[in-house]
């Protein structure tokens, strides 16, 4: 089971959050039929999306990640609730796979180095936050560290992993490591950090160590007294249902709803965080008028 973990230094000058997502990622990959270089691409923006996500202090609030470059991959989505549940896409689910010549998969080829990464907050009171930086690598990670230190000024530490069977590509661990100075922090508490930070091994290293999400917040926080914020399970869920989507139709006009169908007189929609298909008959269509218009 999937879960994330929020801590904070007795002093209040760190906060960190970890997240095993294995599960998660399992699912992105199986659901879209992921490349290999698409699926460490997902998984680690969905580590990052739930994370970000579990910041958000309203119930109904939700944060939207998506990163852009001008590599094969288009566009990787991902959105996360206030709980760190998630879900996301990919645009070219099929980006061939590059790798380093330490074996590592080429995230930032198939993304691409150039081209942007936008964080949209909705806190559900109609007035939602976007912000948008230019991508410094593509690898996902640093883009975003840079994010939060360029439109938000706050001094982050970001680390993000998806670790693949060599042999079939299927997900074994993947996780995610995000570390924030809070207001006030005092140099002292920078150095140790910085210093903590130097001797960490990868995410997916610590995960296959057999760290939990504690281990690692406690890695990063080595010197300091930390305190639990919370912990619970995360997973990815997707909110689509038939209903919402006649809510969307009804906000089409008479004549666009009866454009739907197709030769058939069938119109079917399919959701892009789960691929879970809709199917609509012209008779269908003909009552959400008639509920419309009623």
């Amino acid at each position: 089971m999937d879960k994330i973990i929020r801590c904070i230094t007795s002093d209040g000058a760190i906060m960190a959050t970890a997240i095993d997502a294995s599960d998660i990622v399992f699912t992105a990959k199986k659901l879209h039929h992921l490349s290999r270089s698409a699926t460490a691409a997902l998984g680690r923006l969905l580590c990052a999306a739930s994370m970000m996500g579990n910041m958000l202090k309203q119930p109904e609030a939700f944060l939207n990640l998506r990163i852009l470059g001008d590599g094969e991959m288009g566009a990787v989505v991902a959105v996360g609730d206030s709980r760190g549940n998630v879900r996301g896409y990919v645009e070219n689910p099929d980006c061939p796979t590059e790798y380093y010549n330490n074996g590592k998969i080429n995230v930032s080829k198939a993304v691409g180095k150039n081209g942007t990464l936008s964080v949209l907050r909705d806190y559900g009171t109609g007035d939602p936050y976007i912000g948008q930086v230019e991508l410094v690598s593509g690898e996902i990670a640093e883009d975003i560290t840079n994010y939060f230190a360029v439109s938000e000024q706050v001094p982050t530490v970001c680390a993000l992993g998806v670790l693949m069977n060599k042999e079939d590509g299927e997900v074994m661990l993947a996780g995610g490591l995000l570390v924030q100075l809070l207001p006030g922090a005092y140099d002292e508490a920078i150095d140790r950090l910085e210093a903590n930070v130097s001797r960490l091994d990868p995410v997916t290293t610590m995960l296959a160590k057999g760290m939990s999400i504690l281990d690692m917040c406690k890695a990063a926080l080595d010197g300091f007294e930390v305190e639990v914020l919370d912990e619970y399970p995360v997973n990815y869920v997707c909110g689509c249902s038939r209903e919402k989507l006649e809510r969307y139709f009804m906000t089409m006009s008479d004549a666009e709803i009866r454009t739907l169908p197709d030769e058939n007189g069938v119109t079917e929609a399919v959701c892009q965080f789960c691929n879970k298909r809709y199917t609509f008959t012209r008779d269908d269509l003909e009552r959400l008028i008639a509920e419309k218009n009623a």
